[in-house]
């Protein structure tokens, strides 16, 4: 069995981990047709391909010469690790950033056969081809070098791991906080629909004046012809100020409409006092339930207004990184308004 010191094992899991991103990073740009900085982390490490390819050299070495044992207990190794590690991360972050779902015989949709079945080929490939010529240079650096280089490159993941968890936590703040907002505006906009009629307004103008959808095509109209004179600049920041013209877009049409509803539930409660059929103990409830209501709005609105920029460009930024990403059906509008917001 290979021995390796534990600075050495630190150094290759750092080095698959880096032959891991360039291999995703071609294989999904060139799917794409576009670059693509594939992972979760921000620099060009892949740590399941690093984690991976560890695992399988510590339980296939000992039997290398066997490449029946190797391609067993490899794919056995690594499907574990992609299951929990696939199974941890949609627990933490409510992403799920890769999604066997659609493939057969698939477990939860985190592991499927064929990507076990591959898994088992890696680890022949890697243990037969692959490892040999890279622990013969592992062997060839000094030994006085290969801890502190451990060191270095650990302290600096770390940092990258830390940066990364917290936006994908962001992320998962912004799917979620965005989810309750549409759904409470959805509840509100109903709500103030029954005011409306109340008050004996034009449902249909109202409909057009809180139709989130509506404002923002016009607005998007409104500016396209500003966006064009954009097109001869740099990509990235070409790209980066379109996304914020659209979040500005969508802001504004939000906005538009918690201001509109507020505006009718205001208009419903004036009414109340005209209204001699109801009694005084239901006028006095409905007068209550509109004034929650509106003040529930002007928080969103105070909310919304203070909302920056830079979260939803790191969230959109994990979602260009990770263009398969899932997540649960509740969330998926949000998603999906978010990687076309980063397109």
């Amino acid at each position: 069995m290979h021995i390796y010191t534990t600075g050495q094992w630190v150094l290759l899991f750092f080095f698959y981990c880096f032959c891991g991103w360039v291999w995703e990073s071609c294989y999904v740009s060139l799917r794409q047709r576009r670059w693509v900085n594939r992972g979760f982390l921000h620099g060009p490490l892949l740590p399941i391909y690093g984690s991976g390819a560890i695992i399988i050299l510590f339980v296939t070495l000992p039997v290398e010469r066997d490449l029946r044992l190797v391609w067993l207990l490899g794919m056995l190794a690594a499907t574990a690790l992609e299951y929990v590690t696939g199974a941890v991360m949609e627990r933490l972050f409510q992403v799920r950033y890769w999604d066997y779902s659609s493939q057969k015989f698939n477990l939860n949709g985190h592991i499927c056969l064929s990507s076990s079945v591959a898994w088992g080929f890696f680890s022949i490939f890697l243990v037969r081809f692959l490892h040999p010529p890279v622990g013969r240079l592992l062997a060839d650096v000094p030994a006085w070098l290969v801890d502190p280089a451990a060191i270095a490159l650990t302290a600096v993941f770390s940092a990258d791991v830390v940066r990364s968890v917290q936006d994908a936590l962001d992320l998962k703040e912004i799917l979620t906080r965005v989810t309750e907002e549409n759904e409470d505006l959805r509840r509100l906009a109903k709500r103030a629909e029954v005011a409306a009629a109340f008050a004996e307004d034009d449902l249909r103008k109202f409909r057009e004046r809180t139709e989130v959808e509506k404002l923002l095509l016009q607005k998007r109209i409104e500016e396209e012809l500003a966006e064009q004179r954009q097109a001869r600049q740099d990509r990235k920041v070409r790209r980066r100020e379109a996304a914020d013209s659209a979040l500005r877009r969508r802001t504004a049409a939000k906005l538009e409409a918690l201001r509109n509803i507020a505006e009718v539930l205001e208009d419903a409660r004036d009414h109340l006092e005209d209204a001699r059929d109801q009694s005084k103990e239901l006028s006095a409830q409905t007068h209550a339930e509109l004034d929650e209501a509106i003040a529930r709005l002007r928080r969103w609105e105070s909310a919304i207004q203070s909302r920056g920029t830079r979260v939803y460009h790191r969230s959109m930024r994990i979602l260009r990184a990770n263009p398969s990403a899932r997540v649960r059906a509740e969330l998926a509008e949000v998603l999906e308004t978010l990687r076309k917001l980063g397109d």
